[in-house]
Order: structure tokens, then C-alpha cells, then sequence
């Protein structure tokens, strides 16, 4: 797979074969929708498999991104990648990421207890039912949505995520072949 923008265009990075990926053009929308420039903001990447949508916040600017994944494989895929891309080479490209080894709705918990906050959280959690679900009602239950935030989510057509929130409203959702992408902000 390769980066689609900013300062990695064109850069491969590992991609397994049993991991489901997002797709090129779900990833082009994602920075559609949120901006090509990311500077100053902060990205958390929930779920994050391969670390794809992650690795394309960081090569758009991003101050800092977060990825959260809790199967040890694609841990060392994120890792790895990060070597790929040269992030683990010097000290000021180590400060725009962390890699947290934690089940997601125990890492939303303990940021909010830590007060961090996120510009933009994408979440891409596996095709099971109810998941996708499961962690909107945590972001919504656990405070580390900055002001004016958006939460874009990829999710499967079996979860209807229009009447689950009630501190984040629904903008946008489109479909990407099997994939659905929506987006909320807070309202």
C-alpha cells in the first residue's frame, strides 16, 4: 500500500494480507472531509490495524497522532511501518506518535481521566455487530472530543449509526463498496 498525500506521497508501507485494509478511496476521504493540512491538530487512531489512516494524518502535518491497537500483530505492523517511514529515525519525528498496546474503550477511559483531548478521531473498528455501536457510546461517555472535533467511523452495513448519539450528530455518510464511512461533530 502507499501513502496517498502530503510529505510521505507515494511512500509504501506494509500492508498484511489478513488484515482488512481501508480502502485507498475511503482513505481519500477521510482527508477530504477533514482537511489535507493538519498542523496543529491531534489525530487518534482507534482500531488502527496497520496504522494507514494514522500514518496519512502524520504526512499530512498532523501534531501528533495516536494509534490504539490492542492485537500484538498488527502492533508490530504499526511498528514496523514506522521504520518504513522512517519515524523512529530521529527525535522530532518520534514526537508526533505513540503507540498504546491497549484495549480502545479502556484507552478512551484513561485519556479522559488524563484530560486529553483529540481534533479528529477515526475509528475503524472490526465487522463484528455492535462495535461500531459500542465505541461512539464510549466517545460519548468519556469526554476527549475537542471543540469543534469530528469522529469519522468505518463500519459495516449491518450498523445503522444514525440514532445512537446524542451528543454527536450525524453530517455525512457514504458508502465505499462494503464499507460505510460516517462522520459526527459534536452538536
Amino acid at each position: 500500500m502507499k501513502i496517498l498525500g502530503g510529505e510521505f506521497n507515494g511512500r509504501n508501507f506494509y500492508m498484511p494480507a489478513d488484515i482488512r485494509p481501508s480502502q485507498n478511496v475511503l482513505r481519500q476521504s477521510v482527508f477530504n472531509i477533514v482537511g489535507q493540512d493538519l498542523s496543529e491538530l491531534t489525530f487518534l487512531d482507534v482500531f488502527a490495524g496497520s496504522g494507514a489512516i494514522g500514518f496519512e494524518a502524520i504526512s499530512r502535518g498532523a501534531k501528533r497522532v495516536t494509534f490504539i491497537e490492542r492485537d500484538d500483530k498488527c502492533l508490530k505492523v504499526i511498528e514496523t511501518n514506522c521504520e518504513l517511514l522512517g519515524l523512529t529515525e530521529d527525535f522530532k519525528a518520534r514526537e508526533k506518535y505513540e503507540i498504546c498496546n491497549i484495549d480502545a474503550f479502556v484507552a478512551i477511559k484513561n485519556f479522559a481521566k488524563s484530560n486529553r483531548k483529540f481534533d479528529i478521531i477515526f475509528l475503524d473498528p472490526p465487522y463484528e455487530v455492535g462495535l461500531a455501536k459500542k465505541a461512539l457510546k464510549t466517545l460519548e461517555a468519556y469526554d476527549i472530543l475537542a471543540p469543534k472535533s469530528l469522529v469519522l467511523i468505518e463500519h459495516n452495513r449491518r450498523e445503522n449509526l444514525t440514532e445512537v448519539c446524542e451528543r454527536l450528530k450525524l453530517i455525512k455518510e457514504r458508502k465505499y463498496g462494503r464499507s460505510y464511512l460516517a462522520v459526527f461533530e459534536l452538536k
